[in-house]
């Protein structure tokens, strides 16, 4: 029995060292490049909605080759059809009155594009801690779309996920009745009560 033990012993210490070195293994970069990755296999999803900006307090307009943040509540400039991958958060942004796509240059202007086929046409969505939304340029990494008070785009070389400009929030066109629930959001507070557990007695 002895001597069964000691090769049994060394599996399980390696087994142990195996585990260990898979904990240490960094996933950020796999999921990122799959984030990237176009998924041309699953189904497209085609939504309807405006993009509230946190800075401009309007919504954003595709007015053809054009881009602006001063569109109010169900202005028809604001409604935009957003064509979603079921994997990979990437999307593309199309004004449903102009049939333009809002794109970003190499130059990171925002313009609108009749053809959305471009990879400049093609943004990475990101939901932050604070549930606003940010969307990040999949051709130009790091470079936001962003808009300042007044509603006048910012190039992307000068935004930040971290800046008001970049953030928004998605909110049904006036009047529209809401169908589809994953675009229902819950606001987490940081006064959110945590339970605490009770003394024993």
């Amino acid at each position: 029995m002895t001597q069964k033990s000691g090769p049994v012993l060394n599996s399980r210490a390696n087994s142990g060292q195996m585990f260990a070195a898979e904990e240490n293994v960094d996933f950020r970069i796999h999921v990122e490049n799959q984030t990237r990755a176009r998924d041309d296999v699953s189904r497209k999803q085609l939504r309807l909605y405006q993009l509230y900006s946190r800075t401009s307090g309007k919504h954003i307009q595709v007015l053809g080759r054009r881009i602006s943040a001063k569109g109010e509540d169900g202005d028809k400039y604001a409604q935009l059809l957003v064509e979603t991958d079921t994997f990979g958060s990437q999307v593309r942004i199309k004004g449903k009155e102009t049939d333009f796509y809002l794109c970003m240059n190499r130059k990171g202007k925002l313009v609108g594009k009749p053809d959305g086929t471009s990879k400049e046409c093609v943004f990475i969505e990101k939901v932050l801690e604070n549930n606003y939304t940010a969307l990040m340029s999949a051709k130009y990494s790091g470079w936001y779309v962003g808009f300042t008070k007044k509603g006048r785009p910012r190039k992307g070389p000068k935004t930040r996920e971290n800046q008001q400009d970049v953030h928004f929030m998605k909110r049904y066109p006036k009047g529209q009745v809401e169908i589809q629930k994953p675009f229902k959001y819950t606001t987490v507070t940081k006064r959110t009560k945590r339970i605490r557990p009770t003394n024993p007695s």
